[in-house]
Protein backbone atom coordinates (compact mmCIF):
# COMPACT_ATOMS: atom_id res chain seq x y z
CA UNK A 1 0.00 0.00 0.00
CA UNK A 2 1.28 3.45 -0.88
CA UNK A 3 0.92 6.31 1.54
CA UNK A 4 -0.53 9.76 0.68
CA UNK A 5 2.83 11.51 1.19
CA UNK A 6 4.53 9.22 -1.35
CA UNK A 7 1.76 9.74 -3.90
CA UNK A 8 1.74 13.54 -3.55
CA UNK A 9 5.53 13.72 -3.80
CA UNK A 10 5.49 11.58 -6.94
CA UNK A 11 2.86 13.82 -8.52
CA UNK A 12 4.85 16.92 -7.59
CA UNK A 13 8.24 15.75 -8.89
CA UNK A 14 7.44 13.66 -11.98
CA UNK A 15 7.88 15.69 -15.14
CA UNK A 16 4.75 14.23 -16.74
CA UNK A 17 2.51 14.98 -13.74
CA UNK A 18 1.23 18.20 -12.16
CA UNK A 19 -0.29 18.91 -8.73
CA UNK A 20 -2.81 21.26 -10.31
CA UNK A 21 -4.51 18.19 -11.88
CA UNK A 22 -4.98 16.66 -8.45
CA UNK A 23 -7.81 16.90 -5.89
CA UNK A 24 -7.14 16.07 -2.23
CA UNK A 25 -9.99 15.34 0.19
CA UNK A 26 -9.23 15.28 3.91
CA UNK A 27 -10.79 15.50 7.36
CA UNK A 28 -11.01 19.15 8.37
CA UNK A 29 -12.84 19.83 11.61
CA UNK A 30 -15.31 22.67 11.27
CA UNK A 31 -15.87 22.22 7.54
CA UNK A 32 -19.27 20.92 6.38
CA UNK A 33 -19.39 17.21 7.35
CA UNK A 34 -15.81 17.68 8.67
CA UNK A 35 -14.45 17.09 5.14
CA UNK A 36 -12.68 19.52 2.80
CA UNK A 37 -11.46 19.10 -0.79
CA UNK A 38 -8.73 21.23 -2.34
CA UNK A 39 -6.89 21.38 -5.64
CA UNK A 40 -3.33 20.13 -5.49
CA UNK A 41 -1.94 23.52 -6.50
CA UNK A 42 -3.30 24.92 -3.21
CA UNK A 43 -0.70 22.85 -1.34
CA UNK A 44 2.18 25.14 -0.45
CA UNK A 45 4.47 22.56 1.17
CA UNK A 46 4.86 18.79 1.42
CA UNK A 47 6.59 18.21 4.74
CA UNK A 48 7.64 15.05 6.52
CA UNK A 49 4.48 14.56 8.63
CA UNK A 50 2.23 17.34 7.40
CA UNK A 51 1.29 19.08 4.20
CA UNK A 52 0.59 22.79 4.27
CA UNK A 53 -2.30 24.72 2.74
CA UNK A 54 -1.57 28.40 3.22
CA UNK A 55 -0.53 28.68 6.86
CA UNK A 56 -2.44 25.55 7.96
CA UNK A 57 -0.55 22.29 8.57
CA UNK A 58 -2.57 19.12 7.96
CA UNK A 59 -1.31 15.66 8.94
CA UNK A 60 -1.16 13.19 6.06
CA UNK A 61 -3.21 10.64 8.03
CA UNK A 62 -6.27 12.90 7.59
CA UNK A 63 -6.25 12.44 3.81
CA UNK A 64 -9.29 10.44 2.74
CA UNK A 65 -8.84 10.50 -1.03
CA UNK A 66 -6.52 11.70 -3.78
CA UNK A 67 -7.86 12.03 -7.31
CA UNK A 68 -5.57 12.67 -10.28
CA UNK A 69 -7.12 13.42 -13.68
CA UNK A 70 -10.50 12.22 -12.39
CA UNK A 71 -9.03 8.85 -11.35
CA UNK A 72 -8.78 7.79 -7.69
CA UNK A 73 -5.12 7.14 -6.89
CA UNK A 74 -5.57 6.88 -3.11
CA UNK A 75 -8.52 6.07 -0.89
CA UNK A 76 -8.37 5.51 2.87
Amino acid sequence: MRFPREILNEIKWRKDMDLSRCQVTFVHRGAPNDVLSIRGDEITELGRSFFRVGQTSIPYHRIQQIIYDEQIVYSA
